[in-house]
């Protein structure tokens, strides 16, 4: 039997409230099961936090932190919803639009799409910056399975999913700089000629249908999907 305590063991400040955590924990984890949303979109509960996007930072004690590598410990005194904080958040989602050419009105992930969503809960209302409109291949050579790059966040979900839950390790993240992308691990460098299936985790994983099924378009209409109903932050169990 494990002696690990499954009740929480203290509790540290966030935004005022105070939060319970169990050993082990990050601000992140606590903050979820708590029911309180800090926007993010690298981390994923099923997998260990890899702290990429930097969404999801936080004021720890007046130094600014990711959330989700962040142990919690008693006594923290935490800011997350602070304006400077939201402001700088809002600048990473409008670069992460730029860098990348998302069309939201005819794609098929918006309304369960968590960049779009994040974008909503901050209050984006432009991409402030220049668009970069960068040329990134479309890979449609699976028959079951599409990958598009140009909507691609590099939050590297994908790469886990599918070397921890598929056991494949289909796909990895290469490049430097602005020519980083997520790639196939294939003699090729195409999906045809990897192991991945329709069926795999890390196909369904993708929060912004960089990866999606092929012939499954719009089977939720438009304004039915989660975030046409409910903001980010009242979606704990999607996001």
């Amino acid at each position: 039997m494990s002696d690990t305590p499954t009740t929480p063991v203290s509790t540290f400040l966030l935004d005022g409230r105070p939060i319970p955590f169990l050993p082990g924990q990050t601000i992140m984890q606590a903050a979820q099961d708590a029911g309180v949303y800090i926007p993010h979109l690298c981390h994923h509960h099923d997998f260990a936090p890899i702290g990429s996007c930097k969404v999801c930072s936080v004021r720890v004690n007046g130094r600014m932190i990711a959330s989700c590598t962040m142990p919690a410990s008693a006594g923290l005194v935490v800011e997350s919803e602070a304006a400077d904080i939201n402001h700088d958040r809002q600048r990473l989602t409008q670069m992460l639009f730029v860098e990348g050419n998302h069309h939201c009105p005819f794609c098929e992930k918006s309304g369960n799409c968590h960049l779009q969503a994040v974008a909503y809960h901050l209050e984006m209302q432009d991409t402030h910056y220049v668009h970069a409109y960068p040329h990134h291949e479309v890979d449609a050579s699976h028959p079951d399975v599409m990958l598009d790059r140009s909507r691609c966040i590099l939050c590297e979900l994908c790469v886990r999913a599918s070397r921890e839950v598929d056991g494949k390790d289909v796909f990895t993240i290469g490049g430097r700089g602005p020519h980083t992308t997520l790639m196939v691990n294939s003699a090729s460098g195409q999906l045809k000629d990897s192991d991945v299936a329709v069926t795999d985790r890390a196909v369904h994983i993708c929060p912004v249908g960089a990866l999606m099924p092929k012939r499954q378009g719009f089977v939720i209409p438009i304004g039915q999907r989660p975030y046409d109903t409910a903001d980010i932050a009242q979606r704990p169990e999607d996001s």
